[in-house]
């Protein structure tokens, strides 16, 4: 009985598969959302303001943030959580694909939070007039906490691997 709950337990870990693809179809959407707003801004290019570009831009580096963010994701945790990514020989490989552990990629997520929070904080800031103050105080103070948690993770993480 032991041994067939045991068999049952390991077997469930193929569950996450289908959500790791499902994760696929996000990084679609956003593909399609950035090349959405880029087909908006290239016709207007040369009417609309430096200030404008620059937000625009932001947003699509935003969107590829969050598309690494999901590679990274999907990847890791299917080769930590559900099975070994088997590449033929010869076929390209992601240097970091394997190397990752569930402490690593947590880091790796945070960095990637604070980095994208940072984003859109410097778009706020770039359109601050038409923002009022307390909101203003309000994307600051979710930002720093973005960067005091990803902070505290990384220096108990350090803690950890040293104990």
């Amino acid at each position: 009985m032991e041994v067939l709950i045991e068999r049952m337990m390991y077997a469930s870990r193929w569950i996450l598969a289908p959500i790791y693809l499902g994760l696929s179809l996000a990084l679609v959407a956003l593909g399609i959302k950035f090349f959405q707003e880029l087909i908006h801004l290239l016709p207007h290019v040369l009417e609309i303001s430096e200030a404008d570009i620059v937000l625009v831009v932001l947003s699509l580096i935003d969107i590829a943030l969050v598309s690494g963010l999901i590679i990274m994701v999907m990847f890791t945790s299917y080769e930590n959580f559900v099975s070994s990514i088997d590449l033929k020989e010869g076929t390209e490989k992601l240097a970091w694909l394997g190397t990752l552990d569930t402490g690593t990629l947590k880091s790796k997520v945070a960095a990637s939070i604070v980095a994208i929070s940072s984003i859109h904080l410097l778009k706020v800031f770039m359109n601050a007039k038409n923002i009022p103050n307390d909101k203003l105080m309000w994307y600051v103070l979710i930002h720093l906490t973005f960067v005091i948690s990803a902070f505290a993770m990384g220096v108990l993480d350090k803690k950890s691997k040293k104990h």
